[in-house]
Formats: C-alpha cells, sequence, structure tokens
C-alpha cells in the first residue's frame, strides 16, 4: 500500500485533470457558545425590514413547498 501523502497526491492529481481544483471555506461554527443566540439577534433585527420582508416573499413564490 502506499503512503498517505501519495495517495493524496494520487488523488487530487486526477481530480485536477478532471477539470476539478480545490477550494477552501471557511464557515461558521455552528458548535461556538452564542451561536444559536447569534442568530436569533441577527433574525429578529430583520423582523420588519423591508428588503428582507421582499426577498422573504419572492422565495416563497417561486419556492417548490411540495414534498416529493
Amino acid at each position: 500500500m502506499q503512503p498517505i501523502r501519495k495517495r493524496v497526491t494520487d488523488h487530487r492529481q486526477r481530480l485536477r485533470a478532471a477539470g476539478l481544483r480545490p477550494v477552501q471555506i471557511w464557515v461558521p461554527d455552528t458548535r461556538r457558545p452564542g451561536f444559536a443566540e447569534e442568530c436569533r439577534r441577527q433574525s429578529l433585527s430583520l423582523w420588519e425590514d423591508s428588503a428582507e420582508q421582499l426577498a422573504l416573499h419572492f422565495m416563497e413564490e417561486i419556492g417548490d413547498w411540495t414534498d416529493k
């Protein structure tokens, strides 16, 4: 069996050959203390925002809410 570094390198080369490239993204840590409270705070701050209401209305109109 090949060393892990060689297998990873080979795997990445195959992905690149397939036209893919690696991308690193940073996302909020949902396990962090206070995360849920901050989400609630931000959501409530948009409660009466007219632009937010338009966006929500638009999503409701175009969304497919049927179970398939």
